[in-house]
């Protein structure tokens, strides 16, 4: 969590003002902070001379470096090789977080950091505790086990900062808290943080701190405030359902969305995946692996939506979120605080979405009554207004297909002459349906299907320039072909000219977006080329190499034989696809780099674990040459001549 936001007013205090010793301050410079939160001013003097404090201040703000920075510059001392600082965590997320910050704000006075977590194994966290840790950052339930288990001796510990106090205490953690407390040194520090100061937290720090001094910047109600609160009264029928006509009308950029239940977590990104939506999820049931993964996408802003239940989203700090959204309604006007002081961080517009039903009403309720925020009423959207979005989501498809392309003159006049025809909106009817093939009218599919144009995009490879002298527009053969009723004809000449790959969008509509919006230049046979099958990705792809190339397993990816009995066309078989999260136009990009014409290039195949590229005969081994080799999500390319299949 950044120790101050990189648009903070000029007139705001540096970091001159706090006291930091000069390795502490060089790693503050090294991280980019130019101006200390009001919680680090607030915080920093009264830790370094050793009072106890229960600080309240809303999520975001910076808290992590406000009790970072006074352990990093004075309270821990680099001589001393034990642990003298102990951070408790409420998930082992946040607890990962921390230990990583800290470490940077102490790297250049020698300190060792080290987080403890359940789901990781003992042993390691063992040696870094007998190496000398100084800080550690934990969660409750592990710390409690190696204090149990003597592997962290908690005699030296002059330090205590609770990190999310009150999180810790909804969780169920009071006894372990307790318990720890315990076995700590009498004589130690306090430093206890939290969004909210319930009473329970006020009986905690006055039994285990001496004349705890109370700081209130902001709690997350003020965070709540500064959001847009919306609430959808939910009518009869599939709740998820719902959700999905929401995401489709208010296009979140990014959003956090919360279920009640780990196994409504599951089903809920099950269904918006299966819905073309780029979602995942997390909750308690998730391994340590897996929950990594997504914890790295989200953060680094690969993940679109993120399921998750209130415990495992804790710790979790999304910088960049637009939306939270309560796909079940809090149970707590609490939990609703915490949920939504997510977004609207640093400035930024943050938006805050519920889904109510009868059962919500009078938590509903008590949400107004406690913290005075009262949600703006919407109405599920309808039928007709997906049905709007999804057209005006396709008009958008066009112009940015053909904003940056160069216009024929010829063509430009022909269309001006047709928009005054009396019949216009009959001939562009008819030239869409030509050209985009039929659309069921389903409103919902239609917004599936518009929700999936709308996702970012490769950029399209520039065409040949029709105003050149040497372009053949083809206009005269193209309008005879269309008034002789020749429409396949006509459609394949378009999406030849166009880039835009809309026959193949009508066979594969489950194809990725990439595949069926996004081609080069190819000839009408190329479009007829099929992928291998869905479960070929799960099968080993590469045996071991030999002088001619790997040779593929039994029932590989091959290409199709019909492609490789063309004259004209190869297909070059590469051993990433959207698992590296590779993109029709990482590959697009780096033929074209290498020199290969658009016009020599082929259909491109993204599969989820391997991609296949067209490419003319004369342009193959340069081709190969420009994708062999080259790094693409972290993993080498492997780039050769797909196997015919016998």
């Amino acid at each position: 969590m950044n120790a101050s936001s990189s648009d903070a007013p000029e007139g705001e205090p540096t970091f001159d003002l706090l006291p930091l010793g000069a390795d502490v301050r060089r790693a503050v410079d090294a991280l980019g902070y130019k101006h200390p939160t009001p919680v680090q001013r607030a915080v920093f003097e009264p830790a370094v001379q050793g009072r106890n404090l229960v600080v309240q201040a809303r999520t975001g703000t910076g808290k992590t470096a406000a009790f970072g920075l006074p352990l990093a510059d004075r309270i821990v001392r680099p001589s001393v090789k034990a642990v003298q600082a102990l951070i408790l965590c409420p998930t082992r997320e946040l607890a990962l977080q921390v230990a990583r910050e800290v470490e940077q704000l102490s790297k250049f006075r020698g300190l060792s950091v080290v987080a403890i977590y359940g789901g990781a194994p003992m042993t390691r966290q063992v040696s870094a505790l007998e190496a000398g840790a100084q800080i550690v950052a934990g969660t409750p339930g592990r710390v409690l086990d190696h204090l149990r288990q003597r592997t962290l001796d908690p005699s030296g510990i002059r330090v205590l900062v609770l990190d999310e106090a009150d999180e810790m205490l909804s969780m169920g953690f009071a006894r372990e808290l307790h318990a720890i407390l315990e076995a700590l040194p009498k004589q130690r520090q306090g430093l206890f943080f939290s969004a909210t100061v319930p009473p329970d937290i006020e009986r905690l720090a006055h039994s285990h701190l001496k004349d705890p001094e109370f700081i209130t910047l902001s709690s997350d109600q003020v965070g709540a405030l500064e959001v847009n609160h919306y609430v959808y009264v939910m009518q009869r029928g599939d709740k998820i359902a719902q959700l999905i006509r929401i995401l489709d009308v208010e296009d979140p950029e990014s959003a956090l969305i919360f279920c009640n239940t780990r196994d409504e977590t599951q089903r809920v990104a099950d269904t918006l995946k299966n819905r073309g939506f780029d979602a995942d999820w997390l909750n308690g049931d998730l391994p340590q692996s897996d929950r990594e993964r997504v914890m790295s996408a989200t953060r680094e802003g690969r993940l679109r939506f993120l399921v998750a239940t209130d415990v495992a989203a804790r710790g979790i700090d999304i910088s960049h979120l637009t939306h939270v959204i309560n796909h079940d309604f809090p149970e707590t006007a609490e939990q609703y605080v915490h949920r939504t002081g997510r977004t609207g961080r640093a400035g930024r517009t943050g938006t805050a979405i519920s889904i109510v039903g009868p059962t919500d009403i009078g938590n509903l309720y008590l949400l107004r009554l406690t913290y005075k925020i009262r949600p703006i009423q919407k109405q599920i959207p309808s039928d007709g207004e997906l049905k709007t979005r999804a057209e005006l989501d396709v008009v958008q498809l066009f112009v940015d297909a053909f904003a940056r392309r160069p216009v024929h003159p010829e063509d430009l006049a022909l269309a001006r002459r047709l928009l005054t025809h009396d019949d216009a909106e009959n001939i562009m009817a008819g030239l869409l349906r030509d050209h985009l093939g039929a659309r069921g009218g389903d409103a919902v599919a239609d917004a599936t299907e518009a929700r999936r144009a709308r996702d970012p995009q490769p950029a399209v490879v520039p065409a040949p320039n029709p105003c050149s002298p040497s372009y053949d527009s083809g206009a005269s053969t193209v309008v005879a072909k269309a008034a002789k009723g020749d429409a396949t004809d006509f459609r394949a000449n378009i999406a030849t000219r166009s880039s835009i790959d809309v026959e193949g969008a009508s066979r594969h509509p489950s194809s990725s977006p990439e595949a069926r919006r996004v081609s080069l230049q190819r000839p009408v046979a190329e479009l007829e080329w099929h992928p291998p099958m869905e479960s070929d990705d799960e099968r080993p792809i590469l045996e071991t190499p030999t002088d001619t190339g790997p040779a593929l397993a039994p029932d590989s990816p091959a290409s199709n034989p019909d492609e490789e009995s063309d004259l004209e066309y190869l297909q070059i078989f590469v051993n990433i696809g959207r698992r590296e999260r590779v993109r029709i136009s990482d590959l697009q990009k780096l033929l074209v780099d290498a020199g290969i014409h658009p016009n020599d290039v082929g259909r491109i195949r993204v599969r989820d674990r391997m991609s296949y590229v067209g490419v003319k005969k004369e342009a193959f081994d340069r081709a190969v040459v420009a994708l062999a080799g080259q790094v693409i999500g972290g993993r080498t390319v492997v780039a050769e001549r797909a196997k015919i299949r016998s």
